[in-house]
């Protein structure tokens, strides 16, 4: 499946002709037609959308999803993306193109192992990427600043600032991006290092340490008398029968040929031991999560393999130029590896029991920034970086150049950026509070 986003002889036109290209798209989308939200007349029931999103879903586990929505409104708007993605579709657009995460918020950037065994942060969640309009990340995370500046109790001004400094960092990154060689956007690492406050990074990497697999083994299994492991039966972990035991070991080996020759002889080094369902995400919850436990050189060298339903992307209905995928395990890992500089060497896919499934290491030094840390003055730090994060991913997968130039070097784009995403926040403190109202029972009625 190709993922270029552009025909390719848009690529023989300098990078000021392109630029001059996205300038002139100001012309069908202007910058201040971004700005604001406001609720179509037909605008679906909320409720009765997102429920719809949860059909074919295990029953049994909806619960649990709603629960996790009702914490608070960030929470709720994590599980409610097939919501906003429906919001998005009636809101303009200038026509260009990415491979977007889908799902963009504050809590979907952080840190995990690089094939080499360095820690390493970017975006890390990829459930509804698809190639879709830029804008579309932009805004959804940029509504996810202004929630997460309300659960750590922020001031709205200073919410409204970091909203600010992300679409300003995102922008400037982007005129950085469209003077780079190709081969160098491909390479390049939004780092620890970069700028003079990226202590939130540093806090997240310092988390992502201590999430190695000795620790997984500590806290995911229980030992066993011949001196091996096995998954202990404690929530959000639950054992499984033999017969779907079988069924993930054999899925496995369809997996092993989605992964390049180096990382199958790496994979043929371990012996699975044992197979558990884990309760994984907000979002997610609901579809089936295998994790299996392997050993490699003796009981002290554990990996730990995440089997992951994959169903279409909430955005596929309402892109319908869209590449497709036959496989939507796929589409998620393909996705991950076009917006991600360094990726885990394990993602892959297979199929069981004709579903679709993403393949990956499980919590591999895998850590994310809590919303409540987010108070003060690193709320706009952490934005900025989220700008430069989600720039890099769009550089890499569409035309950095045409998205500068209609961006621009002013802040006629930050502004209206502002005020969407105060006024979508908004919007979703309304639909929180209609979902926290209506009971668990009434809600499994709407999904039928």
């Amino acid at each position: 499946m190709s993922t270029i986003i552009l025909p390719t002889t848009d690529r023989f036109h300098t990078p000021k002709t392109r630029i001059a290209k996205g300038q002139a798209l100001r012309e069908k989308c202007p910058r201040s037609a971004h700005a604001g939200w406001k609720p179509a007349a037909d605008r679906p029931n909320p409720l009765a959308l997102l429920m719809a999103e949860n059909a074919g879903r295990e029953k049994t586990l909806l619960p649990t999803k709603f629960d996790r929505m009702k914490i608070s409104p960030f929470s709720f708007y994590r599980g409610a993306a097939p919501l906003m993605a429906a919001d998005l579709a009636a809101t303009p657009t200038t026509g260009i193109t990415v491979q977007i995460c889908g799902d963009a918020h504050v809590k979907n950037l952080g840190a995990y192992s690089a094939p080499d065994g360095r820690l390493v942060f970017d975006i890390n969640d990829f459930d509804e990427t698809i190639v879709g309009p830029w804008e579309w990340d932009v805004k959804r995370m940029a509504v996810s600043i202004i929630l997460a500046g309300r659960d750590a109790k922020d001031k709205m001004s200073d919410c409204r600032e970091a909203v600010h400094e992300f679409v300003e960092s995102y922008r400037e990154a982007m005129w950085e991006f469209s003077e780079m060689k190709a081969i160098d956007i491909l390479r390049h690492e939004v780092l620890s290092t970069e700028g003079k406050k990226n202590g939130l990074v540093q806090v997240v990497l310092k988390k992502a340490e201590r999430v190695s697999p000795d620790k997984n083994l500590e806290k995911l299994t229980e030992a066993l008398t011949d001196g091996w492991r096995k998954f202990h039966a404690d929530p959000p972990i639950a054992p499984v029968t033999t017969e779907i035991k079988d069924a993930v070991l054999k899925a496995l080996i369809d997996y092993r040929g989605t992964l390049g020759v180096s990382r199958r002889l790496t994979l043929d080094c371990y012996t699975a031991a044992d197979v558990a369902f884990k309760i994984v995400g907000t979002g997610s919850v609901g579809t089936l999560d295998y994790i299996v436990l392997l050993f490699g050189n003796g009981p002290d060298d554990p990996l730990f393999i995440q089997v992951k339903q994959a169903v279409p992307s909430c955005y596929t209905k309402y892109l319908p130029d869209a590449p497709t995928y036959q496989h939507q395990g796929q589409r998620v890992a393909e996705g991950q590896y076009c917006i991600q500089t360094v990726t885990d060497p394990f993602v892959g896919w297979t199929t069981m029991d004709g579903k679709h499934f993403l393949v990956r290491q499980l919590a591999d030094h895998k850590a994310s920034i809590d919303p409540t840390e987010l108070g003060g003055d690193a709320l706009v730090e952490y934005s900025v970086i989220c700008g430069r994060m989600l720039a890099k991913a769009h550089a890499r997968t569409g035309d950095a150049a045409l998205i500068a130039g209609y961006c621009g070097e002013s802040d006629k784009l930050d502004d209206p950026m502002v005020d969407f995403a105060c006024a979508y926040a908004d919007q979703t403190l309304k639909d929180f509070d209609a979902f926290s109202k209506t009971s668990n029972d009434d809600l499994m009625k709407m999904v039928g």
